[in-house]
């Protein structure tokens, strides 16, 4: 932590994961394919990373791009991916369904989350919750469905999260004694103060990211300074 706000990074690779180990950073989100908004890592790079750092890392399970309605084959793989990334030891899974007429997918929510508690991890909703159709509602059926933790920008369009930081402070109030508001989308070095004391939750997720000459999205550790400066002089 730094001054008692829990620091998340998004991390799309091996070597950006052991970089961000080197800073008081609290988890690591585990991701491939930033570009496509973060889709499911190997397998292979959690175990490689869980026997290098000891940071908390929670592991991305989404298949692919785009919605969050996934197939009856689609959602299955993703329990098994789940159940995979637990065993080698994630800290939690990150996950998204809904329905099609956006709201959350109470059903396959639940057994998502079962499964996760089954092996004492953090069960993550992420960003799917801000294209649910009302906010209010999506955070009651995450509740019912025993979600420790969800990744939102307010409903705010990115990358303007400012916007959407009164709902997430509202949300929080309202419901932050069962359910944790991980603010993020669209964090940046000059808005991650006003992010975190808008929202009032207590912790901030961000990416520090740039498109390195490889052409995909990678950790900008000079942008990662710079924004955990920003924390450190709240």
């Amino acid at each position: 932590m730094i001054n008692n706000i829990q620091v998340e990074i998004c991390i799309g690779n091996i070597d950006d994961a052991l970089l961000a180990d080197k800073y008081p950073i609290d988890r690591i989100e585990l991701n491939s394919a930033l570009e496509l908004g973060g889709c499911s890592p190997s397998l292979e790079t959690l175990r490689y990373l869980k026997e290098k750092i000891g940071k908390q890392i929670c592991c991305m399970v989404r298949p692919r791009g785009g919605d969050f309605f996934y197939s009856e084959s689609e959602y299955l793989t993703m329990l098994k991916d789940a159940e995979n990334f637990l065993q080698a030891g994630a800290d939690g899974i990150v996950f998204g369904f809904l329905q099609p007429d956006f709201t959350v997918d109470s059903e396959r929510t639940q057994k998502m989350t079962e499964l996760i508690h089954s092996h004492h991890a953090q069960a993550v909703f992420h960003k799917a919750f801000d294209e649910t159709k009302d906010l209010d509602e999506a955070a009651n059926a995450l509740i019912g469905c025993g979600i420790d933790r969800v990744l939102t920008s307010g409903a705010a369009v990115y990358p303007d999260i400012l916007g959407g930081c009164k709902n997430i402070h509202r949300l929080f109030e309202s419901y932050g004694d069962r359910l944790q508001f991980l603010p993020g989308g669209g964090v940046r070095i000059e808005n991650i103060r006003d992010v975190i004391l808008t929202a009032g939750s207590g912790q901030v997720h961000m990416t520090a990211k740039k498109m390195n000459e490889g052409g995909y999205l990678c950790l900008d550790e000079e942008q990662l300074q710079a924004m955990l400066k920003q924390i450190a002089s709240l």
